[in-house]
């Protein structure tokens, strides 16, 4: 299973998920099982830029969205000069509005992309 560290959004805060077989496994608040979500949910997951951050800032917080903004950029900038570094964060958006921003390592993010497509 590819763990998911999630940063912020409608799953919580600095809580944790997983992707494995094609479904989310995402905490629910206050409760010991957590929530299954089959990939076909997903509407969309993009590696997170300033620009998406800024979008859903009402969901992630202007504190948690700062944090974020310097972290991203320089982990893309990493990945794309061949840096040793294999995390992505990324925001995913599902189908019923809900999203999360979350870090996860680049082969479970290319896993979840290729889930919109199906």
């Amino acid at each position: 299973m590819g763990s998911i560290k999630i940063h912020a959004g409608d799953w919580g805060k600095n809580t944790s998920g997983g992707f494995a077989f094609g479904a989310f496994s995402l905490p629910k608040p206050g409760k010991f099982m957590p929530e299954g979500i089959h990939g076909s949910e997903l509407s969309d997951v993009e590696i997170a830029t300033e620009e998406s951050v800024k979008r859903i800032g009402g969901t992630v917080g202007w504190g948690a969205a700062g944090a974020v903004i310097l972290g991203p950029v320089g982990l893309l900038a990493g990945l794309l000069l061949g840096g040793r570094k294999k995390e992505v964060t990324f925001v995913a958006k599902f189908k019923d509005g809900r999203k999360f921003l979350g870090t996860t390592d680049s082969k479970t993010f290319t896993q979840m992309s290729a889930a919109t497509f199906k």
